[in-house]
């Protein structure tokens, strides 16, 4: 058993003897990663809702937060509505708890679209309490995913660089290779931001993704002082479109097409991901640096 796989079963382990015993995970484990990408319509949204459903399997406490301002659809994704955001826990009309929403495979969602602009404009008496709603939330949260806008502005920017790690998906096309690479850039130059997971989406085989890896490495290697990790790929399969249409994560409308076979084998890399020592990743810290950043 090479060492991503025993780390891949530790963490199950872990988790399981944790759910068993019903003792809650250490304070401050929470993991924060972010899916982001240099353009839109790459599929970012969708992997982020699948992959969140796949991480819920293994008996992990889920939220995801739709942080994307222009494209906002993750609830159109999974067939969800909701009458309240995170900008109803701004004025104190709810509490965070009243804002989060189920969605499907026993994962949670907190909408935010439109109330994440506003976080450029909070006072310090609503930054103190968006924390400390946060702090008071984190103990039910094992990871959270943040489905962030595309692009390079500043609210990509925040989330990104608040989180433990980036997950930076991208398509064969020259234009997605081209933006990430940009959003790459930019955490690394005004963020100090070093290392970077991608994701190829919607390519033809490991062939074809090893492609896009090697297209941003060479150039990091030459331009950047970065690292990249091939986190996985997702492969062009009919059955995601045909979810989509359903309004269905394809996880669960169809388990065993090779779309869902890729998220399924990309939740436990995501699993074995060192956590990087010291509060980065943790969901105060998360939050904190994003109201100081803003």
């Amino acid at each position: 058993m090479d060492q991503a796989a025993q780390l891949i079963e530790k963490a199950r382990e872990a988790q399981e003897r944790r759910v068993r015993s019903g003792r809650p995970r250490p304070a401050g484990a929470v993991r924060v990663i972010a899916v982001t990408s240099g353009k839109g319509g790459v599929g970012k949204t969708n992997i982020t809702a699948n992959l969140a459903i796949a991480l819920a399997k293994r008996g992990l406490r889920v939220l995801v937060l739709d942080a994307d301002l222009g494209l906002a659809n993750i609830d159109v994704i999974l067939n969800i509505t909701h009458s309240a955001n995170i900008e109803h826990v701004l004025s104190g009309e709810r509490s965070l708890r009243d804002v989060v929403i189920d969605g499907p495979g026993d994962i949670k969602v907190l909408p935010s679209s439109s109330g994440v602009e506003r976080l450029t404009h909070l006072g310090e008496d609503e930054r103190l309490k968006l924390i400390s709603e946060f702090e008071a939330y984190e103990s039910e949260v094992d990871i959270l995913l943040i489905d962030t806008g595309a692009g390079i502005s500043p609210n990509v920017m925040y989330f990104a660089s608040a989180a433990q790690a980036a997950i930076v998906v991208a398509t064969p096309e020259p234009t997605s290779i081209t933006d990430a690479y940009a959003v790459m850039k930019v955490l690394s130059t005004n963020y100090g931001e070093n290392r970077f997971f991608l994701l190829p989406n919607n390519v033809s085989g490991e062939k074809a993704a090893r492609k896009i890896y090697q297209d941003l490495t060479g150039v990091a290697e030459r331009f950047l002082n970065i690292s990249i990790d091939l986190l996985g790929f997702v492969p062009t399969d009919p059955n995601i479109s045909r979810a989509v249409r359903r309004r269905h994560a394809f996880v669960l409308a169809y388990p065993e097409s090779p779309a869902s076979e890729a998220i399924d084998r990309l939740a436990d890399r995501v699993l074995a991901l060192k956590v990087p020592s010291g509060p980065k990743g943790n969901l105060q810290f998360m939050w904190r640096k994003t109201l100081d950043l803003l």
